[in-house]
């Protein structure tokens, strides 16, 4: 089947993703794949790019080559995927998938039937909601908001699973109880984030302190409230700075903005994913600022766990996806209003804690070790082997 040689004992778990080989860099899959592999399992990863197999960040992963189109990419990477399950068709125990992949997908399992077979089972995983605003969409925006929200209601009656990050993410969507086998949450690499605890200089008292955020920008993450809180609170006495690395919609105000404010904020590029310990080796404080909406209070942020990994203490707004993680963790600087007097608050405690920010970056890099991709491989694990020992 490939390269790789596997017990013929092993589960096999067929992974369909509807990112590119490229874009996998960026996301859990590649650590959970290596992570499950290590526990036992057989894992085929496949995603959109050059075909055949290769390895990414060492990891092997079979690839779809598919044409640059809109639509008919979709349609001819699936065509070339579901070829690929037939010919393996005996070989497999799971085939996990996302919501973009379930309207290809989920029709197979009652050909499974047709021809009186248990396996493989079928199984939807759910990281993200649809995070488009309502009010800036685009006719494709409302096409993949009404996909998303179709395929949910969908798959709760026609695949054997449902997986979810978050419980709270599961209840959001309405997975039925007895259809869903297990809760993942996202999760961090320690040790790619170790280093960034031992070169970064703390503040001295008079030094400013140095905010980060890493992700993406779009409006309605609450950043342009942060950028606004550190110039007040600079007015006020204090002494922040404010770097955003990412991109998104919002990112032409939030530079226009930071143009005005001598320095105090500087919007950069995102970096790439081995580098990003390097930027928040030179940062004081990760700020996760999402508002009280049920897409983020369902969700379960990576940056959370990367700031913690690399010994980041936290300013975070007080919601469910990040109260969830920290709980009563002292390392975290809750925000209890989400508008620029929150932030500015919140800033004012971090300001009076100054000199204690490194022992408090100490306790959110143990808390970290609670949440690596290991666990959460483990998790999956423990979930997918639910839905066999279920189905027999």
């Amino acid at each position: 089947m490939n390269n790789t040689s596997y017990s013929a004992k092993m589960n096999h778990l067929v992974w369909v993703r509807s990112t590119t080989l490229s874009e996998l860099n960026a996301t859990p899959t590649l650590s959970v794949t290596r992570e499950l592999r290590i526990m036992g399992w057989q894992v085929t990863l496949t995603a959109a790019g050059q075909a055949g197999y290769r390895k990414i960040q060492g990891v092997e992963v079979l690839g779809f080559q598919r044409p640059d189109i809109y639509f008919l990419r979709q349609l001819l990477f699936y065509i070339k995927v579901i070829s690929w399950l037939f010919r393996n068709w005996k070989a497999i125990d799971v085939l996990l998938f996302d919501v973009m992949g379930a309207p290809w997908l989920t029709p197979l399992r009652f050909f499974r039937v047709l021809i009186n077979q248990k396996r493989p089972l079928f199984a939807m995983d759910t990281r993200s909601v649809h995070m488009t605003d309502p009010r800036k969409e685009n006719i494709k925006d409302r096409m993949r908001r009404l996909l998303y929200a179709v395929m949910q209601r969908w798959s709760n009656y026609t695949v054997d699973g449902r997986l979810a990050i978050t419980q709270r993410m599961a209840e959001l969507i309405r997975i039925p109880p007895k259809k869903l086998w297990g809760i993942w949450p996202s999760g961090v690499d320690p040790e790619q984030f170790t280093q960034a605890r031992a070169v970064r200089r703390w503040p001295s008292h008079d030094d400013a302190i140095n905010i980060i955020y890493i992700g993406c920008t779009p409006y309605g993450r609450n950043l342009m409230s942060v950028c606004k809180a550190i110039v007040q609170a600079n007015s006020q006495g204090m002494k922040f700075t404010f770097s955003i690395y990412g991109e998104g919609g919002e990112q032409a105000d939030l530079a226009k903005f930071a143009k005005h404010t001598s320095g105090q904020i500087n919007i950069n590029s995102p970096v790439p994913h081995e580098e990003v310990w390097k930027v928040l080796a030179q940062a004081h404080i990760g700020v996760l600022p999402f508002p009280d909406e049920p897409k983020y209070q369902v969700s379960s942020p990576i940056k959370l766990f990367e700031y913690m990994a690399s010994g980041l203490p936290i300013l975070a707004t007080r919601i469910y996806c990040h109260t969830d993680v920290v709980g009563n963790g002292r390392y975290a600087f809750w925000a209890d209003k989400y508008d620029v007097d929150g932030m500015v608050d919140a800033m004012r405690l971090i300001w009076q804690s100054r000199t204690v920010l490194d022992k408090l970056g100490i306790q959110a890099a143990i808390a970290a070790d609670d949440w690596t991709w290991a666990a959460s491989a483990r998790k999956m694990k423990i979930a997918l082997e639910k839905g066999l020992e279920h189905y027999g």
